[in-house]
């Protein structure tokens, strides 16, 4: 009789030893969350009609002449790209343009950077976002929820609807706070009508 209480009494110690947690074997899992703070979206694509610029004209500087230019050709059309800028011909004189969906370089300006968003990879340099294609960048438009850390020196400030953005080379940013630090998530492109 003894020896069977022995046994049972052995066989609970051991069950119960089992079914608790043994702080000496828990590991501890550390997670980090990622906060965005964001107010109302812009949905997609947006008129430029409905865009408001706090400079109704934006002064626009020619050059006449730009060192080791490259051409860009484009639906048939000449482009030039030179020190990390794209530029147009005009009577007689080069007016820096953002670069259009499609064009293609052949190496990143220096002090690019790399944006990953939904499984894709992003080059951008001063408000430009270019993708991998072959032994090219390409020119494209980047997706809505693209998140970066800055903006381009010539990013404008505007209002759509009573709300603020800004706006470069038709990409409309919103501020955003993630996990404390300043942040800017693409809202929208504005459609040049």
């Amino acid at each position: 009789m003894k020896k069977t209480i022995k046994t049972y009494a052995v066989l609970s110690l051991f069950l119960v030893g089992f079914t608790l947690p043994s702080s000496a074997q828990a590991k501890k899992r550390t997670t980090t969350t990622t906060t965005k703070t964001v107010t109302k979206k812009v949905p997609g694509k947006i008129s430029s009609k409905k865009v408001e610029y706090s400079n109704k004209k934006k002064k626009v500087v020619s050059v006449r002449t730009i060192p080791n230019k490259t051409v860009v050709k484009h639906n048939g059309e000449d482009y030039f790209y030179s020190n990390n800028k794209f530029y147009a011909y005009s009577r007689g004189s080069y007016i820096p343009i953002a670069p259009k969906n499609g064009f293609k370089i052949k190496s990143l300006p220096a002090g690019s950077n790399k944006v990953r968003f939904n499984n894709k990879t992003y080059f951008t340099y001063a408000g430009i976002f270019y993708i991998q294609v072959g032994s090219n960048y390409e020119v494209v438009e980047p997706e809505i929820g693209t998140i970066v850390y800055e903006l381009p020196n010539d990013a404008e400030k505007v209002k759509i609807d009573g709300e603020s953005y800004y706006e470069y080379a038709n990409i409309l940013y919103q501020k955003i706070k993630i996990s404390g630090s300043k942040a800017y998530e693409i809202v929208g492109i504005v459609d040049i009508q």
